[in-house]
């Protein structure tokens, strides 16, 4: 019981913390009590400190630099201050893993879930650090250059971010759960895989808009004042993540 109290203590501070610093809204803290829960329910500390790893180190990229970022927060629906559906949409599918494995523990439980902190770690640092690059990014498919921010596109700071991110989470899951070396290597490559599919994913099924007033293609319905023409897509943003982490982690699942 004493275990259990300290774990809600420590994960109410981290909430507070994080609204505190704007990194989330009330009801992204509220979001974020909620998963680290049912993460200590699964997987305890170590669940934990894999989480907030991710959401440290997320939270620092999307910090850093923001001015430089201005242009590309202007396409997104969502600035860097998670809500609660950015939560989940992130956080959601490792929740969901934590509380089955509760109930019901499974083989390969640890690197499932480690997946899919990896490859929510991998988007995240993509997203925020590949914006920071001098060159264009390329849309996936076409290898088009495109404005940054652009869903489907990468570039290769962004494509490195994606590999550290998760190589990060792979190395932290290899200490915390004792895993073997076989499964570090899986979660990191799963994990990168899983911003791929992410990458994929926006590119062919992201809704977009292109604003009648300035031209611009951005996931905001709304833009200059003035509501969007949809030119393609039928998932937002969040729905792409949650959808990209899930699959990750399948993967692995399958993998077991």
């Amino acid at each position: 019981m004493a275990d259990l109290l300290i774990a809600i203590l420590f994960i109410l501070g981290i909430s507070v913390a994080g609204f505190k610093l704007k990194s989330l809204t009330l009801g992204g803290a509220a979001a974020a009590v909620f998963t680290g829960i049912s993460i200590y329910a699964g997987f305890g500390y170590p669940g934990l400190i894999l989480l907030g790893v991710f959401f440290g180190s997320s939270s620092l990229w999307s910090k850093y630099k923001r001015n430089q970022k201005a242009s590309v927060e202007e396409m997104l629906v969502k600035g860097d201050q998670r809500d609660a559906v950015q939560v989940f949409a992130n956080g959601g599918a490792a929740s969901l893993l934590s509380i089955l494995y509760a109930f019901f523990p499974f083989e390969g439980g640890f690197a499932v879930y480690s997946a899919a902190i990896a490859a929510a770690n991998a988007d995240t640092w993509a997203s925020e650090i590949g914006t920071l690059s001098r060159k264009k990014p390329r849309m996936i498919f076409s290898l088009k250059q495109v404005e940054k921010g652009t869903s489907g596109a990468v570039s290769v700071l962004g494509t490195a971010a994606a590999a550290a991110g998760s190589g990060l989470i792979a190395l932290c899951a290899y200490a915390v759960f004792d895993l073997e070396p076989m499964e570090f290597y899986l979660i990191f490559l799963i994990g990168f895989a899983g911003n791929l599919i992410d990458t994929f994913l926006g590119a062919a099924v992201q809704v977009q808009f292109q604003c009648p007033a300035c031209g611009k293609t951005t996931e905001k319905k709304m833009h200059c004042d003035t509501e969007g023409e949809k030119i393609g897509g039928f998932l937002d943003n969040d729905a792409v993540n949650f959808t990209a982490i899930l699959g990750a982690a399948l993967l692995v699942f399958l993998f077991y």
